[in-house]
């Protein structure tokens, strides 16, 4: 091993061989070579997904032919761009962005550690609600990748899909930071989704809906491929990050505001924030769908996704008993019931769907405040500043 010490001894290096071509490729012309690449690239990338090769001379992209599923249009082309709402949540959503290890975690560690900082009960609900979202946000980001992307053949909502993949990374990476800063056991909060009846049953129901679209053979094409990509789509962005979020942001933020772990309820507000686009995001992909594939919304598919939503509901409001029992933090199993039936008809209202629980209302009025993060804390001084937004964020 070298060290500052030694020598340095420059070596020559050997002399190279004059290269030769052969033959044959140097009587290639351009225009062949560029055929070659082409015949190569068709043969290499059978027309999945936008890598069905290039083809030369063709037309330039007309945005009419754009499409969120089936499109006929070259799906590498962004411009002429023709769903302006999929690239303002982008920059949105870029505008938005945070990291977790920017949060102080002091507080949080000392009232954790302190026999007096919280309730068993408090604990217990932390723990579980740690539990379901530490895998959660995996289980949405897989789907995303290996279902969602390859199946939506528009560019600029493509161009969503991956910031929202790198911000699940980012809520993920949020878990594991406040599991590692409390010093919890990883395996058993990361295992939750597993031990955890309520948190499986959640996770269970989602997963049915995605195993289907990661088969390699799986197009949307036909009635009941796009009809199962939709079942995915509400399975996912109106139940998974619209209904089942919000009862563990509703437990955490209470905790925040009784001044307990305060940093954790920083970093969900956060959270919250994003999905708030992403949800969002969701139910303008299913609505697009819908308008451009009338054939696809039939009654009979409605009524299929109520019940979809139902069962959501149903499973979410099991999730809420088994992690407070005993009521908590101005919340109880009565309260959340009725705030998931407030939300499940606030979806069923953005699909243009008929209410499954008329005259819900909302116990958490300051859920819809929370939401608004127009100013935030500067994590370096104590002043606070503005939070550059992209975009008005709504409770919808």
């Amino acid at each position: 091993m070298l060290n500052w010490d030694n020598p340095i001894t420059p070596r020559t290096a050997p002399a190279l061989a004059p290269v030769t071509p052969p033959a044959a490729a140097q009587q290639v012309t351009p225009t062949q070579r560029e055929q070659a690449i082409v015949a190569h690239s068709t043969e290499e990338h059978g027309g999945q997904s936008g890598l069905e090769g290039i083809a030369l001379g063709a037309g330039r992209v007309d945005v009419s032919e754009k499409r969120i599923i089936n499109a006929t249009a070259d799906v590498n082309q962004i411009m002429p761009m023709k769903y302006t709402w999929a690239w303002e949540k982008y920059l949105a959503a870029c505008n938005n962005h945070w990291m977790p290890t920017e949060v102080s975690m002091q507080a949080d560690i000392a009232m954790w550690k302190s026999r007096d900082g919280l309730t068993p009960d408090e604990r217990s609900m932390v723990l579980r609600n740690l539990g379901f979202f530490a895998t959660a946000e995996s289980l949405v980001a897989n789907n995303i990748v290996l279902a969602i992307y390859r199946n939506i053949t528009n560019p600029e909502c493509r161009q969503y899909l991956l910031r929202q993949a790198f911000e699940e990374a980012i809520h993920t990476h949020t878990f594991q930071y406040i599991v590692d800063s409390l010093g919890l056991s990883e395996g058993e909060v990361f295992n939750m989704y597993r031990e955890v009846p309520s948190i499986t049953a959640k996770d269970a129901w989602a997963l049915k809906y995605t195993k289907g679209l990661m088969d390699g053979q799986f197009d949307t094409s036909t009635l009941d491929g796009a009809q199962n990509f939709l079942r995915d789509l509400v399975a996912f962005y109106v139940v998974f990050e619209g209904m089942w979020f919000y009862t563990g942001f509703a437990q955490i933020l209470s905790l925040g505001r009784r001044n307990k772990l305060t940093g954790i309820a920083e970093q969900y507000q956060y959270i919250m924030r994003d999905e708030s686009i992403h949800l969002n995001f969701g139910i303008d992909v299913i609505n697009t769908i819908r308008l451009e594939n009338p054939e696809l919304w039939t009654t009979a598919f409605q009524n299929e996704v109520l019940t979809m939503l139902k069962e959501a509901c149903e499973l979410e409001v099991a999730y809420a008993r088994d992690t407070m029992p005993n009521g908590l933090l101005g919340l109880n199993v009565e309260m959340c019931t009725e705030y998931m039936h407030f939300i499940t008809n606030r979806r069923c209202n953005q699909l243009g769907l008929p209410e499954l629980y008329l005259g819900a209302g909302n116990p958490f009025p300051w859920m819809s405040e929370v939401i608004d993060l127009k100013k935030e804390k500067n994590f370096f001084e104590t002043r606070v500043t503005e939070y550059q937004t992209g975009g008005a964020l709504s409770w919808d």
